[in-house]
């Protein structure tokens, strides 16, 4: 299964301080998880739950969950070791808060390879700053081994906007560059967390606005929301049948111009529909 086409409808943030929660992690229908150190461990717990990551990471436990490990920011008093954990232990990623600039990717990138990560640890950077924003095309292109953006949306509107705008108004600028950034290097991107886990019909209207902006999935914080990401950001039945009508079309072509629907059919929606399906397929092979 390539990198551009592994299914992260839903990326859970797991605290890794907490034994039971990874345990319950085994039978969570979720694609990714994100074995976290970062924001949901306190300090004290952070040596323990970094232990915890990387044995979960090399249990064989998790099934085709992809599995990644969240480490401190750069600069704090965790970080550097964190990394030298998560590459021993050999995650399918490494996603690192507070990315701001290229040099920064590349100095991750080097740390991890110095600390012996295997060539499958690929580096998913987190896009919550200002900073990032002005920077995020820079940083989606700065190393083949960045594979993945993750919008750190809470960071964002904690660090420039009012909490009390309501929607998601004053992000979509944020939300759209990084988009584009990572569209143009050929990477995955993934939507931030939505905070209110009681909140259903917001969360499915969030999911649907990501969607449709053309996020690859979203990050989670609650096991409640994996099912409703999971139908949200997978194609549709729909969609897939739309797909192989068009391409069958195009491959049948005797002249120039191809319609399927009634539509005039070009180079990218065979593209676009060919995505669709390596997408779709990619989620059957998860089982």
């Amino acid at each position: 299964m390539t990198n551009e086409f592994r299914p992260r409808r839903s990326v859970l943030y797991m605290p890794s301080s907490n034994e039971r929660a990874l345990e319950k992690a085994k039978t969570i229908a979720c694609d990714a998880l994100i074995l976290d150190l970062e924001d949901a461990v306190a300090p004290e717990a952070k040596p323990e739950a970094r232990l915890n990551a990387a044995a979960a990471v090399t249990s064989g436990e998790y099934g085709n969950r992809e599995l990644t490990i969240r480490v401190n920011s750069i600069g704090t008093e965790w970080h550097d070791e964190d990394i030298r954990a998560a590459a021993a232990a050999g995650p399918h990623g490494v996603v690192v808060p507070k990315v701001n600039s290229a040099d920064e990717v590349r100095s991750l990138v080097a740390a991890l390879e110095a600390a012996g990560a295997p060539e499958h640890t690929k580096l998913w950077a987190m896009v919550e700053t200002p900073e990032a924003i002005f920077n995020v095309r820079e940083i989606a292109a700065a190393s083949p081994r960045l594979t993945v953006l993750v919008m750190g949306t809470n960071d964002l509107v904690k660090e420039t906007y009012s909490e009390h705008v309501p929607g998601r108004a004053p992000l979509l600028t944020a939300l759209s560059l990084s988009l584009l950034a990572a569209r143009a290097a050929g990477i995955a991107i993934l939507d931030g967390v939505y905070n209110d886990v009681k909140n259903l019909d917001g969360f499915l209207a969030e999911c649907e606005q990501g969607r449709q902006f053309g996020f690859d999935g979203k990050t989670l914080i609650h096991p409640g929301q994996v099912e409703g990401a999971n139908e949200a950001f997978a194609p549709s039945a729909q969609a897939i049948e739309d797909a192989r009508g068009l391409i069958a079309a195009w491959d049948a072509r005797e002249t120039g111009v191809v319609t399927y629907n009634g539509r005039m059919v070009e180079n990218l929606h065979v593209e676009s529909a060919q995505r669709t399906l390596s997408i779709a397929d990619a989620i059957a092979a998860l089982g």
